[in-house]
């Protein structure tokens, strides 16, 4: 069962990036006015606006990514104990 538990965390993990990446672009868009910058697109902004733009993305997935674990640690910790009041 706890190998299962662990993929759900991975699982919960890459759900996690995800909406840490849709977060940062509605962020940046609103404050900006302008679509959040892309990989591989031609972008006209300035050297500052990219490093906000890389500071903002990783403070917003580290937080999300850190809640995510967690989560995932309070259950693993409540299914072991579930376990030994079992056995």
């Amino acid at each position: 069962m706890q190998p299962i538990i662990k993929l759900l965390g991975t699982a919960a993990s890459i759900g996690a990036g995800f909406v840490s990446a849709k977060v940062v672009d509605i962020i940046w868009e609103k404050t900006t006015g302008h679509k959040a910058p892309k990989k591989g697109e031609d972008v006209d902004q300035s050297f500052v606006q990219a490093i906000v733009f890389a500071v903002v993305s990783a403070t917003v997935s580290a937080v999300i990514t850190q809640a995510v674990k967690k989560g995932q640690n309070k259950v693993l910790k409540g299914f072991n104990r579930s376990r030994t009041e079992v056995a």
